[in-house]
């Protein structure tokens, strides 16, 4: 009999990002780019020097998916960064984070986001911010972002006809009095 666990929640390994691994992440982001912004093989090396956490899933020995994140000392030259870095101080800012599409709904983003979240309280690190599109609108961006305890703290408009909604999660929130 087969385990229908297994083929419902596939065992999901998660590692930091090897260069062998730079042509799927980048043939990833290429099939996602209208959810996240360009990126080929020159820009995922700078974008690497730049980040404090770039990990893949993978399931079956096949990336599934992968998170690039900054921390807020990143000299990163992005509307969206700037945004968050006036704001706020302490922060991982989530440049991008693609699972592939026969990997939808397998858990691979909320493996990704709460390695991250882990790694982030390890540092001591108070808010994890990113944003998605609202215009186009994004909806399994938001359901997921909310499902992960992610709140809006902000919209700008990025292009033409484009527009974000820029959330943030505090991970150290201050108790009541």
């Amino acid at each position: 009999m087969a385990d229908i666990n297994s083929e419902s929640h596939p065992e999901i390994k998660l590692r930091d990002a090897q260069e062998h691994d730079f042509d799927t992440i980048v043939r990833s982001n290429r099939l996602e780019q209208q959810n996240t912004s360009p990126m080929d093989r020159d820009r995922l090396e700078i974008l690497r020097k730049l980040s404090s956490y770039l990990k893949v899933a993978e399931v079956d020995h096949q990336v599934a998916g992968f998170l690039l994140a900054m921390g807020d000392d990143a000299n990163y030259e992005n509307t969206n960064f700037e945004w968050f870095a006036a704001r706020y101080q302490n922060f991982l800012y989530i440049d991008r984070i693609v699972v592939s599409r026969e990997f939808s709904g397998k858990k691979i983003g909320s493996s990704l986001y709460s390695n991250l979240f882990s790694a982030a309280r390890v540092t001591s690190t108070k808010w994890v911010v990113c944003e998605y599109n609202v215009v186009p609108l994004n909806r399994a961006s938001r359901a997921f972002h909310a499902k992960m305890g992610f709140t809006e703290v902000g919209q700008q408009a990025i292009a033409e006809g484009k527009r974000i909604s820029l959330q943030a999660k505090e991970l150290f929130p201050e108790k009541a009095a």
